[in-house]
């Protein structure tokens, strides 16, 4: 089944990719806090793999907001 908390961070993230491009109807600041929320939930409950790559997916959303 896999870690949740980390499926929802993955899928967080890539809303706010889809706000930040127009595809859903969601401002680009609440879908970041959104995904930033799941991103620091995940990142508690997570092994050294999934760590990673919540690493990546705040990289990926701080260059949403840059």
């Amino acid at each position: 089944m896999g870690n949740r908390l980390f499926q929802e961070a993955r899928k967080a993230v890539a809303q706010a990719k889809q706000a930040k491009s127009g595809e859903i109807d969601m401002s680009v600041e609440r879908a970041v806090a959104i995904a930033k929320n799941a991103l620091s939930s995940a990142y508690a409950h997570s092994n050294t793999a999934e760590k990673a790559q919540l690493r990546q997916f705040q990289a990926e959303l701080d260059e949403l907001t840059q």
